[in-house]
C-alpha cells in the first residue's frame, strides 16, 4: 500500500506529521536515492527512503517492549544526581529505545519501550485516552475517595475522573486516561489517602503479567498493529 510520504515519516517514527513536509521541502529526504521536493509524493514498500542520508525503518519495522521497571530508578537517560536509570537496567542492546511516557523514582511496573519516536508520543498524547491502571497502596483514609472519581482540580490544576476499585484495606486498583505527572500521588494525597507504593500492571491492551522485575520482552506485531488502528 502505498502513503504520501509524510505519513510515512511519521508512521515511521522520524518526526511529526508537520515536521517532515519540512523535511521535505528543505531538500532533506531521498526516495531510491532520489531527492524530492513534494510531500504528496507517494513511497511504496519496495522504495528505500533515505533522511539526511540516514535509511528509514518502514512501520513494519516499529518495535515495542515491556519493561519492568525496579523501584528506585529513574525514567531518564541520565540522572544529575547520579541516581540509577532504566538504562543501567536493561540489557545494553536496548539502549537505542525510547521510553513510553515516565515512571517516577519509586513507582514500579509495567513501562513500554520503542524504537519509534512518533508511537512514544502518540501513546503518550491525553487525547489518545489510553488507560492506564496501577495497584495504590496507601495508609490513609479511603472515605474519600469519591471525589477522585469525580475529577478534582489541586492547585489549579483539574485532574480528570478515574476509575477506583477497592482491593482491601490498603490497596486500590486506579486506572486513569490523562497520564499527567504525578497524578496519582497528587490526587490521592488530596482526597486524604497519601500512596506508599505503586506500580503499574497495564497500559492500554498490554499487560505485565508475571513479568519479572528488570526484564523486558518483544510485545507481538499483532498488538501494535491493533494499536496503530487507533491512530
Amino acid at each position: 500500500m502505498a502513503l504520501r510520504i509524510a505519513k510515512f515519516l511519521s508512521e515511521s517514527g522520524v518526526a511529526s506529521r508537520r515536521s517532515a513536509e519540512k523535511m521535505i521541502l528543505d531538500g532533506r529526504v531521498y526516495i531510491n536515492g532520489n531527492k524530492i521536493e513534494s510531500p504528496a509524493t507517494f513511497v511504496s514498500e519496495s522504495d528505500v527512503v533515505s533522511v539526511d542520508g540516514k535509511q528509514v525503518k518502514k512501520s513494519s519495522d516499529i518495535e515495542l517492549y515491556a519493561f519492568h521497571k525496579p523501584v528506585n530508578t529513574m525514567t531518564t537517560r541520565s540522572d544529575p544526581n547520579g541516581r540509577k536509570t532504566i538504562y543501567d537496567v536493561l540489557p545494553q542492546k536496548y539502549n537505542g529505545l525510547k521510553y513510553v511516557g515516565r515512571l517516577d523514582f519509586k513507582t514500579t511496573g509495567l513501562l513500554l519501550m520503542t524504537n519509534s519516536g512518533d508511537l512514544a508520543r502518540k501513546l503518550t498524547l491525553p487525547s489518545s485516552n489510553i488507560p492506564r491502571t496501577y495497584i495504590a497502596t496507601t495508609n490513609g483514609n479511603m472515605k474519600n475517595l469519591a471525589l477522585a472519581r469525580k475529577g478534582v482540580t489541586v492547585d489549579g490544576i483539574k485532574y480528570r475522573p478515574m476509575q477506583i476499585s477497592v482491593l482491601n484495606d490498603k490497596q486500590i486498583l486506579v486506572t486513569t486516561t490523562e497520564g499527567k505527572k504525578n497524578e496519582i500521588r497528587i490526587v490521592l494525597r488530596f482526597c486524604g489517602a497519601p500512596v506508599s507504593q505503586l506500580h503499574r500492571v497495564s497500559f492500554g491492551n498490554i499487560e505485565l503479567g508475571n513479568l519479572p522485575v528488570g526484564k523486558i520482552v518483544k510485545v507481538p506485531k499483532k498488538t501494535i498493529d491493533e494499536i496503530l488502528k487507533n491512530f
